[in-house]
């Protein structure tokens, strides 16, 4: 069986701490381009937030904005006000840790103009290995800390040489 309909991912949603820093990485480091903007929404007595988006009855979701980055999936990136203070960003090896992918045509351009506009760039790209031998791949952080990754395989993967359903591809979103 399967989810009834489904066709794929329309959307990430991540919360943010400050919206007009992660704006500013999304629109002028990463290339994406922001669509609009909703909110303030919030229930000052009844349950609607604690039932529908499983935070706080109390929380106030000040702000979402819209983004789309070429092909893939939109991101819809909030701003909450908790009446509690907010969670730390998880790591990988934490549960809900998470990170965004990009792909790129050309790893080391990306990495260097990664650099160039102060991002952290996690260690030197990694050449993959096994199943995934034909990518390279780097983490970087955004300027609040939220994971990031640039993936990169021209030539494919050596999976896709006996596979018979090929993973998703940016490059051939129709595939």
């Amino acid at each position: 069986m399967a989810l009834p309909g489904l066709v794929g991912t329309e959307h990430i949603g991540f919360t943010v701490p400050d919206l007009e820093q992660a704006t500013r990485f999304f629109v002028d480091v990463i290339g994406c381009e922001w669509l609009y903007s909703l909110g303030p929404f919030e229930d000052q007595h009844g349950t609607w937030m604690a039932e529908h988006l499983n935070v706080e009855p109390r929380t106030v979701m000040v702000e979402n904005r819209f983004f789309r980055c070429r092909t893939g999936p939109n991101f819809e990136v909030f701003a909450y006000d908790p009446p509690t203070p907010a969670a730390p960003q998880p790591r990988n090896s934490d549960i809900g840790g998470h990170h965004l992918a990009f792909y790129v045509e050309d790893l080391d351009a990306a990495v260097a103009y990664l650099r160039e506009q102060g991002i952290r760039v996690l260690g030197e790209p990694t050449a993959s290995s096994r199943h995934n031998t034909g990518q390279r791949w780097v983490y970087f952080l955004s300027p609040w800390g939220m994971q990031f990754e640039l993936v990169s395989y021209p030539g494919g993967k050596e999976y896709e040489k006996s596979a018979t359903t090929l993973l998703w591809h940016p490059a051939h979103p129709s595939d």
